[in-house]
């Protein structure tokens, strides 16, 4: 499972139990997909220096790429971000909605992560994808990399979890499942047992409703963002956590 945000903000895990984060999404395990994120990166036709990362959760995913690249992080939960200002204290964190967010300058490089999972609607998508549109300079390149799109969709389980040098220990197990094919959106259902250094548990069970659109109505969304649109990632199926990231939309700004 990688960082992601609800834009609602009504899921517990991304606000009272976002201090967990490190250890339910240990950061060490986003090195693949940041490795994946700045390949795609180097297809723009100038070299990218400056990202925005929307919807960008605890900072893991950022955790690696800073070093190459100067990444402001925007989300819209204040706890998650507060978790990624210790892991990031060098990069910008700022609060607010992929959807609707205005910073007033733009970037090289955008980057959606899979904090768009939670976007379940046509028309949120399309939100974002011009978010990432109005801060993408001319030349520029935005990267969208949900974990589930219908096409390759297949139901299954998961889990993970980690540690910390405190005693704290979290891990989670989850199963998504497709209730209604037709409608682009699937569920997660997550049991989190967290367990303090004092060794006191709770569990926690929360159910989520993701995005899982389409790859011809990603590429159309791009397309009707102002995008050139493209295809990219290896577009396997993900049945559940651990799998890395497949999928990867990339939106061409032209000069």
């Amino acid at each position: 499972m990688s960082g992601v945000t609800n834009p609602a903000g009504e899921y517990r895990l991304y606000c009272e139990l976002a201090g967990w984060w490190p250890l339910i999404s240990p950061p060490e395990e986003y090195e693949r997909d940041a490795a994946l994120v700045a390949e795609a990166f180097r297809s723009a036709p100038q070299p990218v220096r400056e990202v925005l990362d929307l919807g960008s959760g605890g900072g893991h995913l950022a955790a690696h790429l800073k070093g190459l690249l100067e990444v402001t992080l925007v989300d819209i939960s204040e706890q998650m971000l507060t978790v990624s200002r210790e892991l990031n204290p060098e990069c910008v964190h700022l609060k607010g909605d992929m959807r609707t967010v205005r910073l007033g300058r733009s970037f090289d490089a955008v980057l959606v992560h899979d904090a768009v999972d939670y976007v379940i609607s046509e028309a949120d998508l399309l939100r974002v994808a011009e978010t990432a549109f109005a801060h993408c300079r001319p030349g520029g390149i935005a990267v969208f990399a949900p974990d589930y799109v219908a096409d390759t969709f297949a139901p299954g389980v998961g889990g993970g979890g980690g540690s910390d040098a405190s005693g704290r220990q979290a891990s989670f197990r989850e199963q998504t499942s497709d209730l209604d094919p037709d409608d682009q959106c699937i569920e997660v259902d997550y049991e989190f047992v967290l367990r303090d250094a004092d060794n006191r548990v709770q569990v926690v069970r929360e159910v989520h409703r993701l995005g899982a659109f389409r790859r011809q109505t990603w590429l159309a969304v791009l397309a009707a963002a102002g995008f050139e649109p493209e295809l990219g990632g290896s577009g396997g199926p993900v049945t559940g956590a651990g799998f890395g990231l497949v999928n990867i939309f990339i939106g061409h700004r032209e000069n």
